[in-house]
């Protein structure tokens, strides 16, 4: 590991940490609020019920028995039950609770019930949703026999209490989360820009060396060939014209290979599709590749299963997709390079796999090296030259047919190379 990397991941691991420390900060901040407002509830509709009891008493004129009375009693977070000492009027009680609970700022729905003596029961509660919508409560009021004449009160839905008390809180925590979002965002961009910066880098220095190769050999040549002496050994002659020839090909193979991909970004992709016989055309192409010169170096096996499957694809860029894999296979190999390649059926795909015996690809890579310029890392060694293009042309013309392909681990050392065609 590279200490470009390594500061990368320091950078990302220190972002992740500030961003989990500020989201937990701030979940600390919300659930203290969440209790002051709790609490503040509580409170508010603890003072509430004591000015309606004392306003039920100063109706009654009862109000010298107050002092004596425990007037508001929390049965839970929601329900209390409020002691009057005196008989309750079920109209002047629900007046009371409506003025006094928006006097405090409570504004939910709330229901209540009245305790009868007589028949030791709650009467049956009243649901009031508004001021002008007051229905039956289905809840089961608590019965405290320690008191004579009380009621009690139930707030089902304290949201709209929270909200309004917590919609600052709401909005900072909103902000908070769109701020660290965009300053993931802007981080992964900074990153993945040096990332491509590195990788366009190394692809301008292969680039350069690639070229600067055959042009240093066709300048040599041409310096031999500029000696009028050179007439007289015609056999040196034409070995430097071929030397001349050979880089220059060289040379145009590599900017063609450079200009299709620029080209295949540029512009959408157009295919010139043709019904073609599957088998026959995997036998011509590695005729074809037999007779290039890393072709030569190569052991090519097919197992067609003798069937005849025609499918529609642009020949020259299918032709180029299966040269670039196979060339691959002999570049990427350290000893008498054996590539297989299989064509089987399965459903409605017919399945073309192409396996070596080369080096291999770690997992780790198999996902990335479809990507423009990306080269498998290997250490400060070069020993095979390329531009991280071969494989992004593959994947293009693949997902261009509507295909797909992939890359696994062959068991027998090496990679497959598996493409699926639908019929």
């Amino acid at each position: 590991m590279n200490r470009k990397t390594l500061k990368y991941k320091y950078i990302i691991f220190l972002a992740t940490i500030s961003i989990v420390g500020i989201f937990l900060i701030q979940f600390s901040f919300m659930r203290y609020s969440y209790r002051l407002t709790k609490n503040q509830f509580t409170e508010s509709a603890s003072v509430a019920l004591k000015e309606v009891a004392w306003q039920i008493m100063v109706a009654t004129g009862t109000t010298a028995n107050y002092d004596s009375l425990t007037p508001v009693e929390m049965f839970s977070g929601n329900t209390y039950l409020v002691n009057v000492g005196v008989a309750i009027d079920n109209d002047l009680l629900k007046r009371n609770l409506q003025e006094q609970l928006k006097k405090h700022d409570i504004y939910d729905c709330f229901e209540y019930a009245i305790y009868n003596p007589e028949e030791e029961q709650m009467n049956k509660g009243v649901l009031v949703v508004s001021a002008d919508e007051i229905r039956t409560s289905a809840y089961a009021f608590p019965v405290d026999k320690n008191y004579t004449n009380y009621f009690s009160i139930h707030f089902p839905d304290q949201s709209e209490y929270f909200r309004s008390q917590l919609s600052i809180w709401y909005f900072l925590t909103g902000l908070l989360v769109l701020v660290i979002f965009f300053f993931a965002y802007t981080l992964w961009v900074i990153i993945r820009q040096r990332q491509l910066s590195e990788v366009q880098k190394n692809f301008v220095n292969n680039l350069t060396h690639e070229l600067k190769t055959p042009i240093s050999a066709i300048s040599l040549s041409a310096k031999v060939i500029n000696d009028k002496k050179i007439i007289q050994n015609p056999q040196r002659l034409f070995e430097y014209a071929r030397i001349i020839l050979e880089q220059n090909n060289r040379m145009s193979k590599n900017v063609e290979k450079v200009l299709s991909v620029a080209s295949l970004e540029k512009n959408r992709m157009y295919l010139n599709k043709a019904k073609i016989r599957l088998d026959e055309f995997i036998t011509t192409t590695c005729q074809n590749f037999k007779q290039s010169d890393k072709g030569q170096k190569a052991k090519i096996e097919t197992e067609l299963n003798r069937f005849t499957p025609e499918i529609y694809a642009d020949q020259f860029h299918f032709t180029n997709v299966l040269i670039n894999i196979l060339e691959n296979a002999v570049k990427y190999c350290e000893t008498a390079p054996e590539i297989t390649i299989e064509l089987t059926k399965h459903k409605n795909k017919y399945i073309l796999s192409l396996k070596d015996n080369g080096i291999g690809i770690s997992p780790d890579y198999r996902k990335k090296i479809f990507k423009k310029f990306y080269r498998v890392p290997t250490g400060n060694i070069h020993n095979v030259k390329g531009f991280g293009l071969g494989l992004n042309y593959v994947y293009k013309i693949v997902k261009a047919h509507k295909w797909k392909i992939k890359v696994d681990e062959n068991p027998k050392g090496g990679s497959i190379f598996t493409i699926y065609i639908p019929e």
